[in-house]
């Protein structure tokens, strides 16, 4: 059986297109396949990782909600119609082995189950900061994922501060529920007493400044990719605010985890998936004015305007019914 896919595609530098293939589905007996409902853009994975880079072509993507209609032979308790959350590519269609799929529950709207991937880069850290509520935590970048992080440990009862310097991100976070927000880290209310800065920025001055704001022992844990140089400050600024202050700095990357449980290592990336779908179908994260809605069709103009800061929404969600 063939199936015509359609894929957002980088063909060059800063183009997106949407490109057309055949392909042979031969479904796996582990696998389920069906048409894409909608995708969620990770604007600084994409534009940074992929987007702007020099080797192409590039096919983008890793959140997914599609709808089942074929189901491999060994897979139980799946059946057509059923939507499912997958780390899939920005396509009109999705096929995933069982086990890195989920389902979405009941009552959660596909465009709103897509952000608990974005939620997930976050939730790694808050099961292994040595922060406990109601501690505070500082968040600095308030672009999709650091909005989202900051939600989810404002729901898990930590004492959140959001730190951007442009207005609308810190407006949409107070939007949100979160409390207090600032323009800068050196702003905070909580200087001296914060348990944990979370960095979603990636900008090292965040880092050299969220040191000098948490409690001794307190951590400075760096979620955001650094992309790029962005100041002519020292490392010796930072050593310094370490080895006083007795911080302790670390990567935030999510994949310290397993994908899976396993036997001595039970917190795993696809249970925060499911928890994170949990949430938003309780409602205790909101992704309300978080992404603006765009066609497959119009790829190039969401990313466009994404890249120069132009978009109305920190992220943008593809339709693609």
């Amino acid at each position: 059986m063939n199936i015509d896919i359609q894929q957002i595609t980088y063909t060059a530098r800063e183009t997106a297109e949407l490109v057309s293939r055949t392909e042979s589905l031969d479904l796996a007996p582990n696998q389920v396949a069906g048409p894409t409902v909608t995708t969620l853009v990770s604007p600084g994975t994409e534009l940074n990782g992929s987007y702007l880079s020099d080797k192409f072509p590039k096919t983008p993507g890793y959140s997914a909600v599609f709808r089942v209609e074929h189901v491999g032979a060994d897979v139980e308790g799946v059946s057509p119609g059923d939507l499912r959350y997958c780390m899939g590519k920005h396509a009109s269609y999705q096929i995933s082995d069982i086990e890195t799929s989920l389902p979405v529950p009941d009552g959660l709207d596909a465009k709103v189950a897509v952000y608990a991937r974005l939620m997930g880069v976050s939730m790694t850290t808050l099961v292994t900061t040595t922060a406990r509520p109601p501690d505070v935590v500082v968040v600095t970048g308030l672009g999709p994922v650091g909005n989202l992080g900051a939600q989810n440990f404002n729901a898990n009862g930590y004492t959140v501060i959001g730190c951007d310097p442009d207005d609308q991100r810190r407006e949409l976070a107070t939007r949100l529920g979160i409390q207090e927000v600032a323009a800068h880290v050196a702003d905070v209310s909580e200087a001296g007493n914060v348990a944990l800065l979370l960095d979603c920025s990636g900008h090292e001055a965040a880092v050299l400044d969220g040191a000098k704001v948490v409690r001794k022992l307190g951590e400075v844990v760096l979620v955001g990719a650094p992309w790029a140089r962005r100041t002519k400050r020292y490392a010796h600024d930072l050593l310094h605010t370490v080895f006083f202050n007795y911080v302790t700095v670390r990567s935030g990357w999510e994949w310290q985890l397993p994908r899976h449980p396993e036997d001595f290592r039970q917190r795993n990336i696809f249970h925060h998936f499911e928890t994170a779908m949990d949430w938003l179908a309780a409602g205790r994260v909101r992704v309300n004015g978080l992404g603006l809605l765009s066609e497959p069709s119009s790829a190039q103009d969401a990313y466009q305007s994404l890249l120069h800061q132009k978009c109305e929404c920190p992220t943008v969600v593809f339709d693609w019914t």
